[in-house]
């Protein structure tokens, strides 16, 4: 009997890592990378001419939301874990790290099986979680020992927003314990009392129109979050990572940190890198679609996360894939009225509820942006074809750094010998122009809607089989596997 995925050879490629580049066949066999060089002969192998192309590690996206409730409402993202998985494919990236967020009724075990139930029949690539320290009391400082040996090795802290977020001296009794048993904390900074204050500022003041929102959220409040929660980090000389950073305060705060000793890393999305506030400056139903936490900020912020890209002082660029329909941003609760088939096919789906006849205030629309698609080509685009990033780097920030910074280095991440065959042939010259009609993501929209990027995947390898070729998707549901991650070295007791 034949085996289910032959031996693979790949020919005539450039392959790129995050140090180098070089012309050298790549062999495949049994879902790993066997072998790396000069004209490598492996008998009744199916070879493929990557004459021209890129190849390169698989993406890992490790900051994305899917099927994933938001919010008071629990508003679902648009993007389940099948139509999601299937649109990070072909966008080049083999794979996610989402959340898991327990109810106040569920133990964070419950919460991780529940989450693991959804994914597992439908994820196309593998995945893995971070655990949301969505509270801080005995019997969840117990369970982090317990989630960690289940494979989740880094927790999510909220230093803002009602239900999740944790006060000072919450934020502290969770590094310790993260410390003491080996996660890495993965913060989302805002300073939650000043986004309430002007929030309540600009209602009193009648101004609730989305042009508002980045009022409520300035880059001060940012830092300043940043800043505390670094003063806290190095009381216990704990590794932090910043998620979505935005403005260049931020950069500066993590700057003077790191020039202390401070171990402290950040991630940054294309929409921070490429797009302004600018944007809020429209009618409602337009800037809607920009709503995010941290918003939209300054030419001068994305040149400044540029320059911290090309530094190392931000290694890894994520997407903060959080979409929402148009219909869900305008505040109608209920799921998508359309879902998007692996096929790109759209089929119909009976709303729950009426639309909502009202736009609602600024503080109300869901927050977040799909993205999970289009992270590879446009930091290709707009970053190695203007001269911002060179290719490893590209590779590095997309890929290798991930790994490393969230445990999956080197089988994920790497093209030596051994490592999972998570690979993408990417096409320097493809251009392809960005549409809610075209691209995979099960949303109405996409903030890049009209922008042509020159760099895209022309075939698409997780463990060894090509699960994209030419914009189809050969996959299955389900085929994903679930990426348990070892606790980090720093671990004291636990």
């Amino acid at each position: 009997m034949a085996p289910e995925h032959p031996d693979l050879v790949i020919r005539n490629g450039l392959l790129v890592t995050a140090s180098e580049t070089f012309h050298s066949d790549l062999l495949i066999r049994a879902g790993k990378i066997s072998a790396v060089g000069q004209g490598i002969n492996a008998d009744g192998a199916v070879e493929i001419d990557a004459r021209g192309l890129l190849v390169m590690p698989g993406g890992i996206d490790s900051h994305v939301h899917l099927q994933y409730p938001q919010g008071p409402h629990r508003v679902v993202s648009s993007d389940d874990w099948l139509t999601g998985t299937v649109a990070a494919a072909h966008g080049g990236t083999t794979t996610v790290i989402d959340f898991v967020e327990a109810l106040p009724d569920q133990t964070w075990m419950e919460a991780f099986e529940a989450r693991l139930a959804e994914a597992a029949p439908q994820a196309v690539i593998d995945y893995g979680f971070h655990m949301a320290f969505n509270r801080v009391d005995d019997r969840s400082l117990r369970e982090v020992k317990s989630i960690i040996e289940a494979g989740i090795s880094s927790f999510k802290i909220y230093m803002a927003y009602e239900g999740i977020r944790l006060e000072d001296d919450g934020i502290l009794r969770a590094l310790e314990q993260l410390k003491a048993c080996g996660a890495l904390p993965l913060v989302h900074a805002e300073n939650h009392a000043l986004i309430r204050y002007l929030t309540r500022v600009h209602h009193a003041a009648g101004h609730t129109e989305v042009r508002w929102h980045p009022h409520a959220h300035p880059a001060a409040g940012e830092a300043e979050a940043t800043y505390r929660l670094l003063t806290l980090a190095a009381q216990l000389d704990i590794p932090v990572h910043i998620a979505h950073v935005s403005a260049a305060q931020v950069v500066d705060v993590m700057h003077a940190f790191r020039a202390r000793g401070q171990q402290v890393s950040g991630e940054v999305c294309p929409q921070h890198l490429l797009l302004t506030e600018v944007l809020y400056d429209q009618p409602d139903e337009l800037a809607m679609r920009y709503v995010m936490a941290p918003p939209l900020r300054s030419a001068a912020d994305n040149a400044a996360l540029w320059q911290a890209l090309h530094e190392g002082l931000l290694d890894c660029v994520v997407t903060d894939h959080c979409p929402f329909t148009l219909a869900q941003k305008r505040g109608a609760r209920r799921t998508p009225e359309f879902r998007r088939m692996p096929d790109g096919s759209v089929q119909a789906m009976e709303p729950e509820s009426p639309w909502a006849e009202r736009t609602p205030s600024f503080d109300q629309v869901p927050g977040g942006v799909p993205g999970i698609e289009t992270r590879l080509p446009l930091l290709y685009h707009f970053g190695v074809r203007t001269g911002r990033l060179s290719l490893p780097r590209v590779v590095e920030c997309t890929s290798t750094a991930v790994a490393r910074r969230f445990g999956l280095y080197p089988r994920k991440g790497s093209l030596m010998p051994g490592a999972d065959a998570d690979l993408v042939l990417l096409d320097p010259e493809r251009s392809i122009t960005l549409s809610a009609t075209t691209l995979h993501q099960n949303c109405d929209y996409t903030p890049f809607e009209g922008w042509t990027v020159t760099g895209w995947p022309r075939m698409v390898l997780s463990r060894g089989e090509v699960i994209v070729r030419d914009g189809q998707f050969i996959g299955r549901p389900g085929r994903g596997e679930y990426l348990k991650r070892a606790p980090y070295a720093f671990a004291t007791h636990c």
